[in-house]
């Protein structure tokens, strides 16, 4: 029996079969997807093969998206498979969303193929001052070529356009803890009624409320089967992103302007940090390229190798 994994526990998984039941199952001990270290063989997103109330194959991915794990192991904490777009839930205050973590995301995705929109939430409470860092970040990144869209999860504003963005693909919600992201579901889905939390008066940062990664059928005006084909998955909120399994010299390729410079520099091999004749260290200079995006490239670059230079 073929089917998709809505839902990890940990221990178990929860499989929509493609004929519309929702099964346990569990996975064998030993099982493992070739070519991939990861926490967990199986994740949300995953077609498989069940019997008997266990995952005995796992169909190929077409991408997956994957931060490093929060342990010492060195293996991949993949957040969920075969996706469509994802939604990078943003805040320029309570709490901030740093740009590292943005691009550092972006990146990532982009090396994954992944189609990312950027979405500013909590328009409600910003003050003027608020209001005008988040047009500037928007100008930034809507002039590297990402969608960006400016929400109040609470108010609904700009949550329309969400919704026609949503129809036949699976798409995933991330972002730091605290931006508002079981919210934003909630207002997409409100029969979920997904837990929330205020945000730390001591640090204005987010407490967690969502503890597994979770897919939930979101219905369209194109949905007639009883089996959905749009659904969101809901991720825990995510305090870091570090690169993984990246080689050095392709960093500068998940970075667009960046890699688009590249072109016109003397030196293929170019690192984009002290050679002569680079394409890139000239665009900087004429702010052409945002200082924020390559500090976040020179990050990325050092933490591959702990040097750039």
């Amino acid at each position: 029996m073929h089917g998709l994994v809505v839902k990890n526990t940990g221990s178990w998984y929860s499989v929509l079969t493609d004929e519309g039941t929702l099964e346990q199952c569990a996975v064998k001990g030993n099982f493992r997807i070739k070519g991939i270290k990861s926490t967990s063989p199986v994740v949300i997103g995953d077609r498989v093969e069940i019997s008997d109330g266990m995952i005995t194959s796992v169909d190929d991915r077409k991408n997956y998206i994957v931060r490093k794990s929060i342990n010492l192991s060195k293996q991949s904490h993949i957040l969920a498979a075969n996706l469509d777009q994802c939604f990078l839930i943003i805040t320029v205050n309570h709490p901030v969303t740093s740009t590292t973590f943005i691009d550092r995301f972006l990146a990532t995705a982009e090396a994954y193929n992944i189609p990312v929109v950027l979405v500013f939430n909590k328009l409600d409470i910003y003050t003027d001052e608020d209001k005008e860092y988040m047009r500037m970040m928007k100008d930034l990144y809507e002039n590297i070529g990402y969608k960006c869209v400016v929400i109040s999860a609470i108010t609904g504003e700009g949550m329309d356009e969400i919704r026609m963005m949503l129809d036949s693909k699976v798409s995933l919600v991330s972002g730091n803890s605290g931006v508002g992201k079981s919210t934003f579901i909630n207002a997409l889905l409100p029969d979920l009624n997904l837990k929330t939390a205020d945000i730390s008066d001591v640090h204005d940062t987010g407490m967690h409320t969502t503890t597994f990664s979770e897919m939930y059928p979101f219905k369209t005006k194109t949905d007639t089967d009883e089996v959905p084909n749009s659904f969101i998955i809901d991720t825990p909120g995510i305090k870091g992103f570090g690169s993984f399994d990246m080689q050095r010299e392709n960093i500068s390729h998940y970075f667009r302007e960046i890699f688009n410079y590249s072109h016109d520099c003397r030196f293929n091999n170019c690192t984009h940090t002290h050679e002569p004749g680079c394409a890139v260290l000239e665009a900087l200079e004429r702010h052409d390229i945002s200082q924020s995006r390559y500090s976040s490239y020179l990050s990325m670059l050092e933490e591959g190798d702990g040097k750039y230079r």
